[in-house]
This record gives structure tokens, sequence and C-alpha cells, in this order.
């Protein structure tokens, strides 16, 4: 019996080829399952993903700090939707294997159920293949609304940097009995309407692992300590970018440092006239040259007499 191809052959490989080595929601809960430690970090430009993905990362997330280490805004608060579909493109533009998980920044699913699928809809429909949310009970009817139109949703438990205002300040949570306790609860209720993993930020540890141990969905720590089922760093933190990281954050290299350094010597070769070097530009021809300052020469003369 021969089966007719619905999709030549050439069109299955660019249509369906995306899938093949793309890592997609469900292999994070399988690497949970299989006890493999997932990576993530943020990228908010067409390099930072190009490196991040060639350097192995399982997932990035274009995150709402954009507002702080690209834009320089002292919070995350007054970023756009817009600015994250900016800096989405850009990422999305180097065709990273990882996940790319779209942060939804402050206010863009909180007013209601319709928006918040419309806000998260729009990201997915750009390329992104989950959106991130902070909050637990309080959110939990346009988590599961999203959820319900086919938009896979990450959560983020713990400190919520959106609600900082709320909280008093970039407090570490889970300290206490009752904050501990609300920390899992809201852990419970995002795994029940179907998120496919939780970040839980800047919580003490023992809260952490209580959450890992509890929920069959991967956790994603940062600053929450060794127990969670991955670990999530800003990449100006991880690279020494930001002068002032938060106390939970590896600097892997002095960026800054690096990078200022570099600077340095490039404003002091053009000063001294040595950079460009030779290999660094192009001449014409020597034929060419004396024609063209022949004629040059010419043409001078008569705007001299003009």
């Amino acid at each position: 019996m021969t089966v007719k191809l619905i999709y030549p052959i050439t069109l299955i490989t660019s249509r369906f080829g995306i899938l093949k080595g793309k890592i997609l929601p469900h292999h994070f809960i399988k690497m949970k399952r299989e006890g493999i430690k997932i990576v993530m970090i943020t990228a908010y430009t067409y390099y930072q993903a190009l490196i991040a993905d060639a350097a192995g990362v399982d997932g990035i997330l274009v995150g709402d700090s954009l507002g702080m280490v690209i834009m320089g805004y002292q919070s995350t608060l007054p970023v756009t939707l817009p600015q994250i579909v900016h800096h989405l493109k850009a990422v999305l533009n180097a065709r990273p294997k990882a996940l790319v998980v779209a942060d939804m920044p402050f206010l863009s699913y909180e007013v209601s159920r319709d928006e918040a699928v419309r806000n998260a809809g729009k990201l997915i429909k750009l390329g992104a293949d989950a959106v991130k949310v902070e909050g637990g009970t309080e959110i939990i009817d346009k988590v599961e609304a999203m959820i319900k139109a086919g938009i896979p949703v990450m959560g983020h438990i713990g400190l919520n940097p959106q609600r900082y205002l709320q909280l008093g300040g970039y407090k570490l949570r889970g300290k206490t009995v009752d904050d501990a306790l609300k920390i899992i609860e809201d852990a419970k209720a995002l795994e029940e309407v179907g998120v496919f993993s939780i970040v839980i930020e800047f919580t003490v540890a023992e809260v952490a692992k209580k959450v890992t141990e509890i929920v069959k969905i991967p956790t994603i720590c940062i600053g929450s300590g060794p127990y969670c089922d991955g670990q999530v760093l800003v990449f100006h933190d991880l690279l020494g970018i930001n002068p002032n990281p938060p106390p939970f954050a590896k600097v892997y290299v002095n960026g800054f440092e690096l990078f200022k350094e570099a600077i340095k010597k490039y404003v002091s070769e053009v000063r001294q006239n040595v950079f460009p070097e030779e290999k660094h530009y192009y001449r014409m021809p020597k034929e060419e040259y004396n024609k063209f300052n022949a004629l040059l020469k010419e043409k001078l003369k008569r705007f001299k007499h003009s």
C-alpha cells in the first residue's frame, strides 16, 4: 500500500524541522523526571542570545530585568510590552535551540483574563516558546485563561520584583512560617492550573527545596539555593557587566573592567594615531590613484577660478 504524503518531504523538514533539537516546555518537565539540571540565562539582544545558545543553556528568558540592565531604570515597573516585543524579536533572530521565554511586564496581565490572553498571545505569535508571569493565587485566574488558550506559562513565586512596593522592597522570602506556607500554596495553585515550570526568586533554600519536592513540574531558582531543578541568572550579573549585582548572583568574569579596559585602549590608540593600522583599511590601485589625483587637480583649478 502506498501512502500519499500530505506535504513534500522538504516541507516536512521546513515546517516541522523546527522541533528537531529545539527545546520546548515539555523538555523541561522531562529533564526534571530524569534528574538533569536546567540552566537558564536572561538575554535581550541578538548576540547575547547567540552566545548563550552556543554555550549550551537550556532556556533564554527575555526578562523585564531589561528595565534595569538595559534601560537603567530603578525597577522593572516602567517596562512596557512593546519593549519586551522589541528585545524578543532580537533574541529570536538568533534562532536559538534553547527555550525562549518572554516575560510579561507589570500590568500586561493583571487587569483581566482577556487582556492577559491577548498580550501573552502577541508574544507567542512573535515566536516565544512560553511566557512568564509573577505571582501566585492572586493571578491564578489569568494564568488558567492563558493556559486554556494554549499558551505555555512559566510561573514566578517568592520575591516578585513587580510587587516590590507591596513587599516593602526586595526582601528575602520564606523566612517565616506564614510566608513559607504562602509560597507553597502559590506553587501548588500554579501547578494545578497547568504551568510547566516555576521560577523561585530570593527565597530561603529550605522552602525552595520543599516546593521542588512537592510539585511535579520543574523549579528554577534564582537566589534560592541549590535544591531546585535548575538555575537562572541575569546575563549582566553573570558576566560582571553590572557593577552592583544582587548578593545571590555569582560573577564569572569581570566584564565591566574587561570592556572598560578594551575601550580605554581604543581611545588611547586613536589619539596616538596607532589605530587604524594598515590591515584595517584599503587603498586605491596605484594607476587609479594617479588618474584620480590628476583629475582632482584640474577640478580644483576650476573651483579656484569659478
